[in-house]
């Protein structure tokens, strides 16, 4: 199975390709709008600011070949920054997002007595719904996380599963043919690799 990697600039493209390799899949890193807009599995990771992200991918021609690959059924799966800039809109900046979901991107509060921000190191998830991402094993699945923001859904049901970081938030949505994690696999060892292996079963 391949799997096209959108590469803007702003992401682990090498890291995700080799996980993805290491399970069995065959990962392409491309920044050709045609080969986004006509591959049968992506994936858009992404590190850094919001209106970087969006800024980038609409300089590099790849925004509106990912909205017609998510509008045709393709399965994408947004990680970290990428996960983000699928949601519609973010306080982190002023552009708009993708808008494959309804959502938005908060901050996480800080001052006071709320944790440190961001959010770094291992966390755990707790599973909301049955999604293609993730077993039903009831397995403690712990992720590692680097982030400042966090997603919010416009519909409840789109979230796959939450993590405590002072508040709840989710970590992970499942939407028809969209995913999206605010960890990176990448970084997350065995529960990460399963993970892509059950992406690349979509």
């Amino acid at each position: 199975m391949t799997v096209h990697i959108a590469n803007f600039g702003m992401g682990n493209v090498g890291s995700i390709a080799n996980m993805i390799r290491k399970v069995g899949g065959e990962a392409v890193i491309t920044g050709d709008p045609g080969a986004v807009a006509g591959a049968s599995k992506l994936v858009l990771p992404g590190v850094g600011a919001f209106d970087q992200g969006m800024r980038a991918l609409v300089e590099s021609g790849l925004a509106e070949p990912l909205r017609r690959a998510a509008a045709r059924g393709v399965p994408v799966l947004g990680i970290c920054l990428g996960m983000q800039l699928m949601m519609e809109c973010s306080e982190e900046g002023s552009l708009p997002g993708l808008g494959l979901l309804s959502g938005d991107v908060r901050r996480f509060p800080s001052g006071g007595q709320s944790p440190r921000v961001p959010h770094m190191g291992w966390n755990r998830i707790a599973l909301k719904k049955v999604s293609p991402l993730f077993g039903d094993d009831g397995e403690d699945r712990r992720y590692y996380f680097v982030h400042s923001y966090y997603v919010s859904c416009g519909d409840p049901a789109d979230v796959a599963a939450t993590t405590i970081h002072g508040l709840e938030f989710v970590s992970a949505f499942s939407r028809g043919n969209l995913h999206g994690v605010q960890f990176h696999p990448e970084k997350s060892h065995r529960f990460g690799m399963e993970l892509f292996r059950r992406f690349l079963a979509i």
